[in-house]
This record gives C-alpha cells, structure tokens and sequence, in this order.
C-alpha cells in the first residue's frame, strides 16, 4: 500500500502545482483563475453566461459578478444581440485580446520548458496511465451517488 499511497501524494501534489502555476499566470496579467476561465469562453463563439453558471456549478450571480469586473478592467463588452433582444453578447476588447495572447503564450513556454522535455514513450505511457485512473475515478464516483 506504500506504493498506492506515494503515488495518491503525487498526484495531490502535482494537481496543487498545475492549481498554482493557473493562479500565477492569472495574477500575471490582473486577473482571478475565475475571470481568465470566463474571459476564456467569451473568446470562443456563443457564450452564454447562465450556461456557463451552470456548467460549472456556479451561481448566475457570482458570473454575473465576474463579468461586470471584467468590463471595470476594460477586458470585455457588452451589446445587445441583434438577434435577440432579450441577450447579451460579450466580446473582448483589444486589451482583453492581449491578455488572452500573453497567457497563452505564457503557457506555451511553460510547455516548451517541461513538457516538451520528455520523451514520446514517457508522454504516451503517462496519458495511458491518467486516462485509465479518470475513467476508474468517474465510475467509482458515480457508483457512490
């Protein structure tokens, strides 16, 4: 059981370090993990903020919340939907576009610099080995519902 429990403590350690380099990278450009995950989906096409509340368990209000500071620190706008009055469309701005590109390529280094380094068999065996635990972690999850 030695074995069992060094490798649950790495892997509470590793996940604590990837929560951590997250919340650096955001500080790094003013912003909550929070506000870079939504700032994240506005990027991308059809953001909904009830939808996103619900996706990850949030309240309406607390995305709510997360979006007026986005829009104080000039990094999204708001209009109308032209389709549909009773929406709101959220775009980022030219300053939340060069947040965006600064922690992506942040991110990229910090891929180049240690993922990068390892050899193909390592990263194969490893994404094996992480995609066997998560399915037996589901299951086991869902089996105690």
């Amino acid at each position: 059981m030695t074995l069992v429990h060094d490798a649950i403590a790495n892997l509470q350690q590793l996940s604590e370090l990837f929560l951590k380099r997250r919340e650096q990278l955001a500080r790094s450009v003013g912003l909550t993990v929070q506000e870079w995950k939504v700032i994240e989906e506005i990027n991308g096409e059809h953001f909904m903020p009830s939808l996103f509340a619900e996706e990850r368990e949030s309240s309406r209000a607390a995305v709510s919340k997360i979006l007026r500071q986005l829009m104080d620190k000039g990094l999204i706008s708001v209009t109308i939907s032209p389709e549909n009055g009773r929406r709101r469309d959220y775009t980022l701005t030219a300053e939340g576009e060069k947040v965006i590109k600064h922690l992506r390529e942040a991110r990229a280094d910090a891929i180049a610099a240690i993922w990068s380094q390892f050899p193909e068999e390592d990263l194969t065996r490893f994404i094996n080995f992480t995609r066997t635990l998560t399915g037996k972690l589901e299951a086991y999850s869902n089996h105690q519902e």
